[in-house]
């Protein structure tokens, strides 16, 4: 296939927050400045309505969302063997797989895969032994029979098939050949004019004359009479009777039944077993719409490329989307504590202990010496006021409110009405499903072999995070086993009250959150008065207290 150049992708985690959907976009954005390369922001989740109202504010579409990073079989080089009529013949399948250097030829009709026929296919049908028929039997044309014969039709169509009748050699005097030519047959000849009338007489359906020997006009004018073709080859007798059986179309020895084929979205990791498996040397490919674009072999997958990925607003595993271990990580930008990726190479990785990662963003606008847009900080403010809280949160530094302030003014922005409007669409969630709401902005952690999920929702309005309790508890109670993890917590967190009533559900959940804050539940839940960060506050306490 043509050369590609195969984009670098700039994601943020799992369960996307603004910070994490418009750090990738201003990144995405800034590399190509830099770089005039081909990158692209993707999204690893579902948009939380947060998000979904800054992009929709600021006129910016969302990134393309995509669920494994893995590679596939579209990463890599597929090779535009090109298909081929099921009516060609043997010699003729022969030959192009010889100036290709393939063994495998595809038959399709109108891009449709029809069937496969290997070399090994074309070497069964010459060493088998076939009856005289064979050729009758394969629905030969005689086209096929005359590119084969190198020859040429002398009387006949050649759009015609010889499609029953035996083939045999008049070696006998016409006398002998009475009794065994019969209707229907092929007689390969010489240039005996007895010979030649007595086939056409027994009303054989074609003659072939070997070594191009002249044929009489009233062989002609018989031949035509009777409905007999004739075609002329320079070749022997011995070479005809040799080639002819290759003249037979491909669609008599191609396979057709359990053809293993693979589709470019499929997954490497996947096609190996399958490849594994079946020891052929070659595997079709078809696209989305089912055409089939070109063939691949285990070869290819030696060398394939991976995935080129910049991760932005993580660096741990169980965050990152799916198939990050089959990628080739880049670049990492993140402001959260060192976690459980590793990469096979050297990569850049700039992590600082700041608020947001869009701080970090606008830092290397800054060190790039490249002006921000107004589209680019409304989008970078919006980022840092979420993460922070409108800067309430502990993880709040002065450089991630002078940050946000800079890009306020550049934006235009009035910060506390922006904020209020954006918290408020977050919490907005009344058409959401229980579980839609959980999954929202969930996260999973490990410590110990023990591994828990901590999902949190922001408000202005106690009101609104009541509800949200409302809804979530019968959820969490009814389905926390299928979370694949041992506890789960929901932080329901007012914004302006810079507090947190967490729910929980789990063996030892309640006992754990007791050690880490020293305090007791009130019914299903904690109050956790100035806990507001999941990550600064909620994480590192649960931590100290399991390894306690």
């Amino acid at each position: 296939m043509g050369e590609k150049k195969t984009p670098i992708i700039v994601i943020g985690h799992k369960n996307p927050d603004t910070d994490s959907i418009c750090s990738a976009i201003a990144y995405t954005n800034l590399k190509k400045l830099l770089t005039k390369g081909n990158y692209v922001a993707r999204r690893a989740g579902q948009l939380n309505e947060e998000t979904q109202y800054v992009l929709n504010r600021f006129g910016v579409k969302a990134p393309d969302y995509i669920a494994d990073v893995g590679t596939q079989v579209k990463d890599i080089e597929i090779r535009e063997t090109v298909g081929v009529s099921k009516e060609i013949s043997l010699k003729k399948a022969w030959t192009l797989m010889k100036d290709n250097n393939v063994v495998t030829l595809p038959i399709t009709n109108q891009r449709k895969l029809e069937g496969l026929i290997t070399i090994g296919d074309i070497a069964t049908s010459y060493m088998d032994v076939y009856d005289s028929r064979i050729l009758g039997r394969a629905k030969t044309s005689y086209q096929n029979i005359v590119e084969t014969l190198d020859g040429n039709v002398v009387v006949g169509d050649k759009d015609a098939y010889f499609t029953e009748g035996k083939v045999l050699i008049a070696a006998a005097n016409p006398d002998l050949m009475e009794s065994y030519i019969e209707k229907n047959d092929l007689v390969i000849l010489g240039n005996r004019y007895e010979s030649q009338l007595c086939a056409i007489e027994m009303n054989s359906s074609c003659i072939v004359v070997c070594e191009g020997a002249p044929i009489s006009l009233t062989i002609k004018k018989l031949a035509e009479e009777h409905g007999c073709t004739i075609i002329s080859s320079p070749h022997d007798t011995y070479t005809v009777a040799r080639l002819i059986n290759q003249s037979m179309p491909i669609s008599y020895f191609m396979r057709t039944d359990s053809l293993i084929t693979f589709q470019t979205d499929d997954f490497t990791e996947t096609i190996k077993e399958v490849m594994a498996k079946k020891r052929h040397r070659d595997f079709p490919i078809l696209n989305k719409r089912g055409d089939y674009i070109g063939m691949i072999s285990r070869r290819n997958l030696l060398n394939m490329a991976k995935k080129k990925i910049i991760l932005v607003d993580h660096n741990e595993k169980s965050q990152a989307v799916d198939g990050i271990e089959n990628a080739e990580i880049l670049e990492i930008i993140d402001h959260h504590r060192l976690g459980s990726l590793e990469t096979i190479s050297p990569v850049f990785f700039r992590n600082q202990p700041l608020g947001c990662t869009a701080t970090i963003i606008y830092e290397m606008y800054q060190e790039s010496g490249v002006p921000v847009d107004k589209l680019t900080a409304s989008l970078l403010c919006a980022a840092i006021v979420s993460d922070t809280l409108m800067y309430r949160s502990p993880t709040c530094t002065q450089k991630d409110k002078d940050t946000a302030e800079k890009l306020a003014s550049i934006a235009q922005l009035n910060v506390e009405e922006f904020a209020r409007d954006m918290f408020k669409a977050g919490s907005n969630l009344s058409s959401k499903s229980p579980e839609e709401i959980f999954y929202q902005d969930f996260k999973k952690f490990s410590i110990n072999d023990i591994s828990f999920g901590v999902g949190q929702i922001n408000s202005m309005s106690d009101t609104e995070l009541d509800g949200i309790k409302q809804r979530l508890v019968p959820y969490m109670e009814q389905s926390w086993q299928s979370h694949g993890v041992g506890m789960i917590f929901f932080m329901l967190t007012d914004i302006v009250k810079e507090s947190t009533e967490l729910i929980f559900m789990g063996n030892n959940a309640s006992e754990l959150i007791t050690a880490a804050f020293n305090c007791m539940p009130e019914k299903e839940s904690f109050i956790l008065p100035g806990v507001v960060s999941r990550k600064k506050q909620l994480i590192p306490a649960i931590m100290a207290a399991m390894q306690q």
